[in-house]
């Protein structure tokens, strides 16, 4: 099943997929740009690991750049060229005439560098560890080769790139020696038969006589030879002529003036990029890992329903003030504004509020709150503490004068198991301020919590809400922890799930998506309660214990205490609460928050309850 969320109230999964009231429509494209956009100011929560990183970049950098030994790169270039009669002549291409690949392989090569170390006055022994610091380029299109040494000192890197230089254009003269002479020897070798035979020619003309057959034949074979010679000695002076020089330098080397590589401030600017994208590459892994939700989107995603509303960090430091005010009040006003024009909240009025998991602290002054913002809507607000383990809203809530009977005080009164069990009890009216008064149905322990919280009494009770203008708030124990919230989703099927985004699991809202799902209920969405929105139970109790002293600000009955005869008749204060509630004005301003700054506010508009069961009927 698919479930959309709502813009204007809350969201009821449907079989088909739809979901009641307001329905908002999404294009799917957008659904994933909003999730990078989450996820990555999810990153920043995480800004310990983030810091951590750039601390260790820079640190790195730091090391690097203090520690590590200066090192200095002289440079030296020289030109290339073949050996030529002419140096100014331009027969072809320099690529045609010198393979620079070659010539770069030969300077880096072994027999320049024990040439080079020859020049330096070291041992040929030395000239491979020295051929280590070399290096040799060639830039594109050109017949340059760049010599560069690397050396801890100036001076040494540029005596010795300028011994490479040196050694191997006098390699390459060598060459081109080795290379003319071989071919004059050569020449040579050619050369002597044909001398031979010249003197051989001119000894047989003086024995023959001019103008003979013979005579002319080896005046003919003379001149033959003759050319010949000439020829190979024209070859011969053309070799000894060649200039065989290998190149020239262009660019000597001279000492550095400054280390070669990064220095300290580029190295920490390296580290700071690198720690940060290591501080980001580790929070993401945390993020991927963590399997708590960290924003409302994720309680969306798991629950599939709206968050109906985030509670400030406003925090509460007296047991008395469980009703909020400032900030954190407007914000229940709004979550109970939203809830009651939901359409899907509207047909049943029937609010189940809980927790996934841990103390009741929170849905608890949630649900009071909400209860009291549906009271100053001009509703007939029940709060019903379905925590029959540990009940203990009575205690922290102030009573209106009186204490009425309970809906049960004829027959059932004693509830299904006799000897007023729950809810065959009291009905507290509660002073909530402006907010005017609501009832109270408070939790007692019994013996058999999931039999009396799915007894006829307690169906009875929840059925309040089908009265004309009424609405009924049900708090029960978180719903990992217990089943009782289950046991009461069939007849109160709207539930508000209270979290704090930072501490509950995905998976513990899922696993309470499917309870709730599972057993007929509807999510109406979600209120998440930040930390520091109001205060944990430790705290309320050290408050409850500074407190023991100070008088209570209304009378108290205790608990189970029967109403006085000096009590007003057990439907009269019924009658006279509803009316205060109905002719209660609107509230126009609220008091300072805890921040001490105050500010006007509209009051929540007073619903009219037909308007209320018109909209049911309409549905």
């Amino acid at each position: 099943m698919r479930a959309d969320h709502t813009t204007g109230g809350a969201a009821r999964e449907t079989p088909t997929g739809h979901v009641g009231g307001a329905v908002a429509h999404h294009a799917p494209g957008h659904d994933e740009p909003d999730l990078l956009r989450d996820q990555f100011r999810q990153l920043l929560r995480y800004r310990m690991l983030i810091v951590c990183g750039i601390l260790l970049g820079l640190g790195g950098g730091a090391y690097l750049g203090l520690t590590g030994d200066d090192t200095y790169i002289a440079t030296s270039e020289v030109t290339v060229r073949q050996p030529t009669a002419d140096p100014l002549a331009v027969d072809a291409a320099p690529v045609d005439r010198v393979a620079m690949g070659s010539e770069r392989r030969t300077a880096a090569s072994d027999t320049v560098a024990e040439r080079a170390a020859g020049l330096l006055g070291m041992p040929a022994s030395s000239a491979r560890p020295l051929a280590r610091d070399l290096s040799v380029t060639n830039p594109p299109n050109t017949e340059v080769l760049r010599f560069s040494y690397t050396a801890g000192d100036p001076a040494t890197a540029a005596a010795r790139a300028n011994a490479f230089t040196e050694a191997y254009l006098a390699n390459r003269q060598a060459q081109a020696d080795e290379s003319v002479s071989h071919s004059v020897t050569s020449l040579e070798g050619q050369r002597e038969p044909l001398l031979e035979r010249r003197e051989e020619l001119r000894a047989e003309l003086d024995t023959l006589f001019e103008g003979t057959a013979a005579y002319e034949t080896a005046l003919a074979d003379l001149s033959t030879v003759a050319g010949e010679i000439s020829e190979i000695n024209g070859t011969i002076a053309g070799l000894r002529a060649l200039d065989t020089t290998g190149g020239r330098i262009i660019t000597e080397a001279t000492p550095p003036g400054s280390p070669a590589g990064p220095g300290l401030p580029l190295l920490l600017a390296l580290g700071y990029v690198v720690g940060l994208a290591l501080g980001l590459l580790g929070a993401w892994v945390r993020l991927v890992f963590d399997p708590t939700v960290r924003s409302a989107g994720d309680v969306t995603r798991a629950l599939r329903a709206p968050v109906l509303g985030v509670l400030p960090r406003t925090g509460r430091g007296h047991p008395d003030q469980l009703l909020a005010e400032g900030r954190l009040a407007e914000e229940y006003r709004s979550v109970a504004f939203r809830l009651a024009y939901d359409e899907t909240f509207a047909q049943r009025r029937r609010l189940l509020v809980v927790a996934p998991r841990g103390s009741i602290e929170t849905p608890l002054a949630a649900s009071v709150n909400l209860t009291a913002a549906f009271a100053e809507m001009g509703m007939d607000a029940l709060l019903v503490e379905a925590d029959l383990r540990t009940p203990t809203l009575i205690e922290q809530l102030r009573h209106a004068d009186g204490v009425r009977p309970g809906w049960a005080v004829g027959r059932g009164a004693s509830g299904e198991g006799g000897g007023g069990g729950w809810p065959a009890g009291m009905r507290v009216p509660i002073d909530a301020g402006e907010s005017g008064f609501f009832d109270l149905v408070p939790g007692r322990r019994v013996r058999n919590v999931p039999r009396a919280l799915t007894s006829p009494a307690a169906t009875q009770l929840v059925g309040h809400a089908d009265a004309r203008g009424a609405v009924v708030v049900v708090l029960a124990p978180a719903v990992l922890s217990y089943a009782d919230a289950i046991a009461l989703v069939d007849r109160v099927d709207g539930v508000v799930v209270v979290c704090d985004p930072s501490e509950v699991r995905r998976d513990d809202l899922a696993r309470v998506r499917e309870l709730v799902v599972g057993a007929g209920g509807l999510l109406l969405g979600a209120v998440l309660h930040p930390w520091g929105a109001g205060d944990s139970g430790d705290e309320r109790a050290a408050a409850s214990t500074a407190a023991v002293e100070e008088p209570p600000r209304g009378p108290v009955p205790p608990r189970g205490r029967r109403p006085s005869a000096e009590a007003a008749e057990p439907a009269q204060p019924s009658r006279q609460s509803k009316q205060q509630r109905q002719s209660k004005p609107p509230r126009q301003t609220r008091q300072a928050d805890s921040r001490g700054d105050t500010a006007e506010t509209m009051g929540l508009r007073i619903l009219d309850p037909s308007e209320l069961d018109d909209r049911s009927q309409g549905q």
